[in-house]
């Protein structure tokens, strides 16, 4: 991961708003519809040179593909590894709202009758494992990387990223294949350790969407924070197995609990789960920061010990509203983080994707293009500041 102390380095959490071209192709994929596989790839080419672009001119330094060739942020792992098959059809919002945030909907079940996700997990079909998994789709991750590639030459993007689901994420998906919990999940971890080294090897920074270190909380009722802490713990430690050989520097990990606008009363404080988080190998963390749950916990920071090498990266927009912050509280965010963390070991952020599921349009397109110009302003602001101090 590139670090600068000449300026405030920005980026986002991954998924950005697809193309209208762009979207009908996933959607007629994500259907189980046909379509001409030469038509699919120039379609997803062409969005991800269109959304580069428009990252680099929004003032972004640190940009991705905007997840242009997936419907969301890990229905792809039906698409690409073996060893699962589809056990639902798009469309069951009851178990969408009664299951996803159960913990949550308890607590508002007026609110999650009209949740605005609920439409766009309802696409998600759910698989179950049923045989052996292996990584099948190679030829999309190397898809995937040509793409940013292509797209990123010559433009003024000091570093490049792209996602990739955790193996905590997968392994919750039902099993029926092997015989116990540890054969699935290091069958999980090694099916998807191909992909993160693929990316890393490309001289690409990896993320990791990890939403199971942040939502145990929303989706589980009665969990103690022991609890709690012991699942991440464990879901780190199969991360720390899947990415063993992978130079921590090349990679970042994107800690999830800030999608959806909703109560969030029920996320955890960063206080309680902060030293577990460090314990993943990954150097980059990707925090929430912005949001009006979480907003103040920058002053944690000050009470942390960061180890070598890691660089933080909380949210300095809110992901979740149409609201476009204005580049002077952007600064004001920043700086917040810097005086603790040092500009070094900072990269400013959006707290998550900013269209983590294609059918979902919670911020509005357009919009969500507006906050990312306002996040590279707002850096820029921040480096005036700073030099002139």
């Amino acid at each position: 991961m590139k670090r600068s102390t000449d300026r405030i380095l920005s980026s986002h959490i991954g998924s950005l708003p697809r193309t209208a071209e762009g979207l009908r192709v996933l959607r007629i994929r994500n259907e189980g519809g046909t379509i001409d596989d030469q038509e699919f790839e120039s379609t997803i080419a062409g969005a991800v040179t269109e959304t580069v672009q428009r990252q680099v001119r929004a003032g972004v330094t640190v940009v991705n593909d905007g997840e242009q060739s997936k419907w969301a942020y890990m229905a792809y792992v039906r698409d690409r590894l073996n060893g699962f098959e589809v056990s639902s059809t798009p469309g069951d919002k009851t178990r969408v709202r009664t299951g996803t945030l159960a913990a949550e909907a308890q607590d508002f079940p007026k609110y999650y009758e009209h949740w605005s996700y609920a439409e766009g997990n309802a696409s998600l079909r759910a698989h179950v494992c049923t045989g052996p998994i292996s990584y099948r789709a190679k030829s999309e991750v190397d898809r995937d990387i040509a793409n940013l590639k292509s797209a990123a030459k010559g433009l003024d993007a000091a570093d490049l990223f792209l996602s990739a689901i955790s193996p905590a994420m997968v392994w919750m998906t039902p099993n029926t294949y092997y015989q116990n919990d540890d054969a699935y999940r290091q069958a999980v971890c090694d099916a998807l350790a191909w992909e993160y080294a693929r990316i890393a090897a490309a001289g690409i920074v990896v993320q990791i969407d990890c939403p199971d270190l942040g939502i145990p909380f929303r989706t589980t009722p009665g969990l103690s924070l022991r609890d709690c802490q012991r699942i991440m713990a464990a879901n780190i430690e199969g991360l720390n197995y899947a990415t063993r050989n992978i130079d921590p520097d090349m990679m970042r990990i994107h800690v999830c609990y800030g999608a959806d606008e909703a109560p969030h009363h029920r996320d955890p404080e960063l206080a309680d789960i902060v030293d577990v988080l460090l314990t993943a190998r990954p150097n980059g963390l990707t925090i929430v920061g912005a949001n009006g749950r979480h907003e103040h916990e920058w002053k944690v920071w000050r009470d942390v010990k960061i180890p070598d090498g890691k660089v933080i990266m909380p949210g300095v927009i809110d992901s979740t509203t149409n609201i476009i912050e204005h580049p002077d509280l952007v600064a004001e965010r920043i700086l917040r983080f810097t005086d603790v963390l040092g500009r070094e070991n900072f990269i400013a952020g959006v707290d998550c994707g900013l269209a983590t599921i294609s059918a979902v349009d919670q911020v509005d397109a357009e919009v969500a293009w507006a906050k990312l110009s306002s996040l590279g302003e707002g850096a820029r602001r921040a480096t005036d500041r700073l030099t002139k101090s």
